[in-house]
């Protein structure tokens, strides 16, 4: 896949380091020649430009990317700036990192729907998430290992642990399910709630709304989810 990332600093600098060495092209973008310099022999592509600037933007390859971030939020004006300008020019999906609620907010009003908190995610967690699909979470257990919560896969609804062969098909090991219920609260308001169902079993059935937890190498989940 193709990325655009805005911001090489402490999220977005390692973020464009991981997509690339899990072979994605990566164009990181910064204001700073500094940042641009150090990340220029670990990304596929550097630019040192301003990304509130239209015409310069309008220059980049916006057509062929899969996927853009703004990753720097230091700025909230430029970073608010800069989302609005590259969803003007209808990227595919856009992703802008926020600092506080405020902020979050007004990125929610210019609909953005995305939106990332370094503060709470870490940059391997954002890269299992745009590289596997169906990833609700992840837990980076070692440089090759992880664990990590999926939605079902839809050709997989209604089959049990047994059926879809985890094991022998993929090498990935199914830990658990969680399951999504409504929970009505004492003033009649609905909200989901998620539960755990213990350890799993060979004639666990996967319905619709759940959440499989699954343990293996990264390149065999990856295969998994992204078949």
């Amino acid at each position: 896949m193709k990325y655009i990332i805005v911001g090489l600093g402490n999220f977005g600098g390692p973020l464009a380091e991981k997509l690339t060495t899990q072979g994605n092209e990566v164009i990181g973008i910064d204001s700073n020649m500094a940042k641009v310099e150090l990340y220029k022999e670990r990304i596929s592509h550097t630019i040192c430009m301003d990304a509130t600037d239209e015409s310069t933007v309008s220059g980049l390859p916006l057509n062929d990317t899969d996927v853009v971030i703004i990753a720097f939020g230091q700025d909230q004006g430029a970073n608010v700036m800069t989302t609005a300008l590259f969803k003007n020019f209808l990227v595919k999906r856009l992703i802008s990192r926020a600092i506080n609620p405020l902020h979050e907010k007004v990125l929610n009003a210019i609909g953005i729907e995305e939106i990332v908190h370094p503060e709470e995610e870490s940059a391997e967690r954002w890269a299992k998430k745009l590289c596997l699909t169906n990833v609700v979470d992840s837990f980076e257990l070692s440089a090759d290992y992880s664990i990590i919560e999926v939605n079902i896969p839809e050709r997989y609804i209604g089959s049990t642990i047994k059926e879809i062969q985890l094991r022998r098909k993929y090498n990935i090991l199914a830990l658990t399910t969680i399951k999504k219920t409504k929970v009505k609260s004492l003033v009649g308001k609905s909200r989901n709630e998620e539960q755990v169902q213990g350890v799993i079993a060979p004639n666990t059935v996967l319905n619709e709304n759940d959440i499989l937890v699954i343990y293996g190498a990264n390149k065999d989940l990856r295969k998994f989810t992204n078949k």
